[in-house]
């Protein structure tokens, strides 16, 4: 279905930011641009005036009535806790079964799975949120380490910025690389991003001093100041004066993984803050922490869903 008309679901507690975001992307004419221009609205179950999160107000002129013509229905942020009303859910049920698309915004996507829309479909939402969605909404596949994900007629985002990717990737499927390429350079924005959320997701790391095992905290302090030395699980055992096998139990006990995947994102983690703070070649960086080559530092990059440059590019001074 080529999309000509657009309904931006606006519900109490909205963010304006991710609702900006959709009415930048979907609402702006671009005509001068020879872009089309959509026929675009605001749709809320009580029109009138609805509070953002952000203790204003929009004033949302059409309900849910309107949402009835739209090729696209875009669900944009709720609360936390929120779940979506018999009548818009309704309303959702309805644009699918006549086969609109659907753009759910950060936590819009929970909009849709109240709805059903996700029910045995792959998704995204915030990576803060991922756990509490799956539990909430078993029947979807959410994944975290996605800046988007598109099954079927419904596009999710992850958190807030990720609308901007998702949209644009919709529009680019609609009008093609050129045409986002000049929506993209207008607001100043990438046509594309690199990599997903697993980049800006903080490491969950154990510090030493709330390791209850001293012997382990202390090699926890010890491990991490020669990182770019060898630390095998024969070093680390040796260094702690255990066997290999007593240490990787006991280490798992109080780490919860395993030495080798410890040393492995502690590395990571340090690559990172070199790659932020530092001008240090790709290959010194994989030194000082141990990985020897850039290619292996570009390597276990792949678990952030980028490379080594494209984090510096996208991180550094951000300390």
């Amino acid at each position: 279905m080529t999309i000509r008309d657009v309904a931006v679901l606006v519900l109490p507690g909205v963010a304006p930011f991710e609702l900006g975001i959709v009415c930048e992307l979907f609402g702006l004419d671009r005509s001068d641009d020879g872009l089309p221009v959509y026929d675009f609205a605001l749709v809320t179950e009580h029109p009138g005036l609805v509070r953002t999160n952000q203790g204003f107000s929009v004033q949302v002129e059409h309900g849910l009535e309107r949402a009835a013509s739209a090729d696209l229905v875009v669900t944009t942020p709720v609360p936390r806790g929120t779940t979506a009303s018999p009548a818009v859910v309704a309303s959702l049920r309805a644009a699918h079964e006549r086969g609109a698309q659907f753009l759910g915004a950060c936590s819009g996507t929970y909009v849709l799975a109240d709805a059903g829309l996700l029910d045995g479909r792959r998704c995204t939402t915030h990576w803060m949120y991922v756990d509490e969605f799956a539990a909430r909404y078993p029947s979807a596949s959410v994944d975290c380490d996605v800046l988007y994900v598109e099954d079927g007629p419904v596009i999710s985002s992850a958190g807030s910025a990720a609308a901007i990717d998702a949209g644009l990737h919709l529009l680019r499927r609609e009008l093609g690389a050129a045409a986002v390429a000049k929506i993209a350079r207008r607001m100043v924005v990438p046509p594309h991003r690199d990599g997903g959320q697993a980049q800006y997701v903080p490491a969950a790391v154990l510090p030493p001093e709330a390791c209850s095992d001293d012997d382990l905290a202390a090699l926890h302090v010890w491990a991490l100041e020669h990182l770019a030395e060898d630390l095998s699980v024969e070093r680390l055992a040796a260094h702690a004066r255990m066997s290999p096998r007593t240490l990787a139990r006991r280490f798992t006990d109080a780490a919860g993984t395993s030495p080798a995947a410890w040393v492995a994102r502690m590395r990571l983690q340090r690559a990172q803050e070199l790659l932020e703070t530092t001008d240090l070649p790709v290959d010194e960086v994989a030194a000082a922490v141990g990985w020897g080559s850039g290619a292996v530092l570009r390597h276990h990059f792949t678990r952030l869903g980028t490379t080594p440059l494209a984090y510096r590019r996208t991180f550094a001074g951000a300390r």
